[in-house]
């Protein structure tokens, strides 16, 4: 039979890419050929987004593109997890809508669908309730959970060359806050084991992988139904001693969960990035009751402070809600003086929007959207003043850079400080073959120690001390 030939065009976050690498992996393994997004294709699988308004808008206009190309169009990820049949009928140019219990055949599924086979869509479901209550109960369930394919053979092909790939340790939350919808289509929570995890590291770091990017919807929750809520501790220096990773990054945090314990292994650990993805959302204590979260700007506050006593030049980050029902003057300005005493070097800021199935969606005091609009105008702009005099503060440090982009005699890669996509990134200048350990050019997946020399809003300008750490070949 002629190859069948497939695309595989992913939206939304780092899970997903992971989610879609295994599923390239299982597509490959069934048979099919992956081809570039543009290359003529038998099937189109896009793995979709389906989180709040904007990314489901994008899922649905990448699909009806796809119709478009006259291929077979397939819909996976969050959106048709969550919505399913709902899905399928509101959006007829795709051919099949695929929950996650479809993942494990997918490819006889494509198989199915180019031979015109009608499959049904799935009807969606809680996936809460898939699983025990008891977290310790669910290790050994047959439930099928995306990007969690274990045993000796990694069961993953990489989409995207480069020196960084994310890696799941977990999936679902058992948190229950009012504004997101998540657990319902993710399921509850549940940790891979770290062996997996550390068979998965070492494969990627044999594809030439030198930075680990850990995700799940909620990394301190880590263990806990593995019998041992401080696994991570553990877990994450000997991620960082895999031969050939230089640095692992930990995302995701709850602020509430985050211990002590932990907070001294991310601060202190060499090859493990000072890096707190925190999830703070707000800051005014009235809005996070109303959100079923915990926390106030004190307590925050306290918690970088704990942070900045173990590693003063620590990067942190968060995303914040702006509008969510009952907000007030007073809470935005309370979240506006935690912003100012943070120091954070990334902020997200979104304006709150109702999502299906949520308990917020239901609350009174809804802001106008106009009013939602001004408060993300105004809280965005003070974030970027914020973040450009946090960015400002570290010239003059010395920071160490991953090498991802060269081009002629001027560099480009992120410090420790810098996540993949959601962060600033630091250009290196003035390497020359008179450097200790430097060679000429450099190449990516270089490891650098630089000196900070400039910043232009969150992004750096350094320049280069020494070569920490050589790529031990060049990286597409």
């Amino acid at each position: 039979m002629p190859a069948r030939r497939v695309s595989l065009v992913t939206l939304g976050c780092a899970r997903n890419d992971v989610d879609s690498e295994e599923l390239a992996g299982r597509l490959t393994a069934g048979g099919w050929q992956l081809v570039a997004d543009d290359a003529p294709a038998d099937a189109v699988v896009v793995n979709t987004c389906g989180f709040i308004a904007s990314a489901k808008k994008d899922s649905v206009d990448t699909l009806l593109a796809a119709a478009d190309t006259g291929a077979k169009v397939v819909a996976v990820g969050c959106l048709a997890e969550r919505y399913g049949a709902q899905l399928a009928a509101a959006l007829p140019e795709a051919d099949a809508v695929l929950g996650f219990d479809h993942y494990a055949d997918l490819g006889a599924r494509l198989d199915d669908v180019v031979a015109g086979r009608e499959i049904a869509p799935h009807e969606p479901r809680d996936r809460r309730t898939l699983l025990p209550i008891a977290p310790v109960q669910r290790t050994d369930s047959a439930v099928g959970i995306p990007g969690h394919a274990g045993g000796p053979r990694v069961m993953r092909r990489r989409l995207e060359g480069g020196p960084v790939a994310p890696l799941k340790i977990a999936s679902g939350c058992d948190r229950r806050c009012g504004f997101c919808a998540i657990p319902t289509f993710r399921g509850s929570f549940v940790s891979r084991r770290p062996a997996d995890i550390l068979t998965e590291a070492r494969w990627l770091a044999g594809q030439g992988v030198r930075e680990l990017v850990l995700v799940s919807e909620n990394s301190t929750s880590y263990g806990k139904d593995l019998g041992d809520v401080r696994l991570l501790d553990t877990l994450l220096p000997e991620l960082a001693a895999v031969e050939g990773i230089v640095r692992v990054r930990l995302s995701y945090l709850q602020p509430a969960e985050l211990r002590p314990g932990l907070v001294e292994v991310l601060a202190t650990t060499p090859r493990i990035a000072a890096y707190f993805d925190l999830s703070f959302q707000h800051a005014s204590e009235p809005v996070l009751r109303r959100m079923r979260r915990f926390g106030s700007r004190e307590r925050f506050l306290s918690l970088l402070d704990s942070i900045r006593v173990l590693a003063p030049e620590a990067g942190a980050r968060s995303n914040v809600i702006m509008g969510f029902p009952g907000e007030t003057r007073a809470d935005v300005a309370e979240l506006e003086r935690f912003l100012v005493a943070a120091e954070l070097d990334a902020v997200g800021v979104f304006g709150y929007s109702d999502e299906d199935g949520t308990e917020a969606a239901g609350l009174p005091g809804k802001c106008r959207s106009d009013t939602v609009a001004r408060r993300v105008d105004r809280v965005g702009r003070l974030v970027e003043d914020l973040t450009a005099q946090r960015a400002e503060d570290r010239v003059g440090s010395t920071v160490e850079v991953l090498i991802e982009i060269v081009d002629g005699d001027t560099a480009e890669g992120r410090a420790a400080h810098q996540a993949p996509e959601v962060d600033g990134t630091t250009t290196v200048r003035g390497y020359d073959a008179g450097l200790p350990g430097a060679p000429t050019p450099l190449r990516v997946g270089d490891l650098v120690r630089a000196t900070v020399t400039a910043a232009a809003g969150v992004d750096l300008t350094a320049t280069s001390i020494e070569v920490v750490d050589a790529a031990a070949s060049s990286l597409p």
